[in-house]
């Protein structure tokens, strides 16, 4: 009877295994299809972050102040609102407009810089409505990646720039190599003091197969047109030509990321510090790499004071395979971490 069950219960595994197999299958055939039937669209969130400081502070205060203190404080901010509105509208009926406006955007790069379809939007969405007297601060989190992808998100950047706007880069964390490209288009760069920073140079590396192939008498025929249409490659044999032209490559797009970036930031001694290191935020202010020592919170807190300051996020929309998938991993985590957390206690 226990030899039944046994057997019964690996036949029901694998029937359960090859029907999640298929559903898998069917379940993406399908996807592919929505997705060339609905385009990837968006729309734009906007929050203020003045409004979100202030329900914050508020919030606190009601927990810990006493209550005839709070009374005054709630007296005081009211006396300070209306000193606001009336100040306001004074300015304009002088004809001076609202308070300036800073916007700010996060960028977190990932190697395929996949963060720069949101980007290219809310760079779009925020140029729509900003003048010269605003500003716009990009919180930047990136390790780099590809060339193209990051030389893309510098781009954008300089947009900003363009239209003569203010630009701010924040690095609380890393902002090295391809996020360090588009750091150096800012006004300004300010990094908290144990982020990483740099990095300026082109790494690329592939393993060849061709030895182990050749030992078991496979051939690999690469065709060609074009003299370097191909240089190193995975598969075939590689020579001292193919390697030369390779790094000649590499130092070209090192040359024209040190342009770039000399070109934004005069101040630098471009040959120090484009050696492929990264320092922490408190060395590279020692070597121009950074403006200020301050952390975005702070920087925006500070903000808060004399500008509204406002988060624009662009949202991209989901279709319903891309629901499904989100809801089934939610349902999934939580089973497969327990399990990580049980074979990691025994």
């Amino acid at each position: 009877m226990l030899e039944f069950l046994l057997e019964y219960g690996l036949f029901l595994a694998k029937s359960v295994t090859v029907l999640v197999v298929i559903l898998i299958v069917i379940t993406a055939i399908f996807g592919m299809s929505q997705r060339q039937k609905e385009p990837e669209v968006g729309h734009i969130e906007v929050k203020s972050l003045n409004d979100a400081l202030e329900a914050i502070t508020h919030s606190l205060k009601t927990v810990v102040l006493h209550p005839e203190h709070r009374k005054k404080d709630e007296k005081a901010v009211k006396k300070k609102t209306k000193e606001k509105q009336k100040s306001l509208k004074q300015e304009a009926k002088a004809g001076q407009g609202p308070r300036p406006r800073t916007f700010v955007i996060d960028f977190k790069g990932d190697v395929q810089a996949s963060s720069v379809t949101g980007l290219r939007e809310e760079i779009t969405a925020v140029l729509a409505v900003a003048e010269k007297v605003d500003e716009v601060l990009i919180r930047l989190e990136s390790p780099g990646g590809v060339v193209h992808g990051y030389g893309l998100a510098a781009s954008q950047l300089q947009r900003v720039r363009n239209k003569e706007i203010p630009l701010t880069v924040a690095v609380d964390k890393v902002a090295a190599s391809g996020g360090y490209m588009m750091a150096s288009v800012a006004n300004r760069i300010i990094a908290a003091p144990f982020s990483l920073l740099g990095s300026i140079g082109v790494i690329a590396q592939l393993p060849n197969f061709h030895r182990l192939l050749k030992k078991n008498d496979v051939d690999v025929e690469v065709l060609t047109a074009g003299q370097f249409k191909r240089t190193l490659t995975v598969f075939g044999e590689n020579t001292e030509q193919d390697r030369e032209k390779f790094v000649e490559e590499l130092e070209d797009v090192h040359a024209l990321f040190k342009e770039l970036v000399s070109e934004n930031r005069p101040q630098l001694n471009i040959d120090e510090v484009a050696t492929g290191e990264a320092w922490f935020g408190t060395r590279a202010l020692e070597r121009n790499l950074v403006d200020e020592l301050k952390t975005s919170d702070e920087y925006i807190v500070d903000q808060c004071e004399t500008r509204d300051v406002y988060l624009v996020k662009f949202v991209q929309h989901k279709n319903r395979i891309d629901r499904v998938f989100e809801r089934v991993t939610k349902l999934v985590s939580p089973t497969v971490e327990q399990q990580h957390t049980n074979l990691t206690i025994q």
